[in-house]
């Protein structure tokens, strides 16, 4: 399916959203339900840790995004880090809430609502820094998720993109309408 061209920002916003979204997932189901809950030190987070963070920062982020301070005052930060699912299904009822806050509050948007101001934390952002902030944070956690799930699978690794050795195939492929870069 090629890549769908856009000028809108929220639209693309939420294209990108659900990209990162959808690697996880693809990334989380290739491990062990008890592979969600290990920790490889203790500087470390597992998978279901950083589940747990994503939601609670989708949460306090996105509800009533254009209204209210993003840093709800009874987010618990430090808590969303202490005491991880501890089952997959836990684990992904907390993913899948979080998402829904993201996309319940992007959906709606208009180019109008681009020029808005919001806060975060008390500091001024425009709608789109805003989102900006949170696509750079998700993709983050996203990316620590994906390293985690290939690290235990090793040699087992189902590649999410593109195998090595196989770019110039791809390439051939998004040029001629049969692939799309996301």
């Amino acid at each position: 399916m090629p890549l769908k061209f856009t000028t809108s920002y929220p639209e693309d916003s939420l294209a990108v959203f659900r990209y990162y979204k959808n690697l996880s997932e693809r990334a989380m189901a290739q491990i062990a339900d008890e592979q969600l809950l290990t920790v490889l030190d203790g500087e470390m987070n597992s998978i279901a840790q950083i589940v747990k963070h994503m939601a609670g920062n989708m949460r306090s982020r996105w509800t009533d995004f254009l209204t209210t301070d993003g840093e709800k005052p009874d987010r618990d930060r430090d808590a969303e880090f202490a005491d991880a699912p501890t089952t997959r299904q836990a684990a992904m009822a907390l993913w899948e809430e979080g998402w829904q806050f993201v996309f319940s509050a992007l959906e709606p948007l208009s180019e109008q609502d681009m020029q808005k101001t919001i806060t975060i934390r008390g500091e001024a952002h425009s709608v789109m820094q805003a989102i900006n902030r949170q696509i750079a944070h998700y993709s983050y956690h996203c990316g620590q998720i994906v390293l985690l799930a290939k690290h235990f699978k090793q040699s087992e690794w189902q590649c999410l993109s593109l195998p090595r050795g196989q770019s110039a195939g791809f390439n051939r492929r998004v040029q001629s309408g049969e692939a799309s870069q996301r």
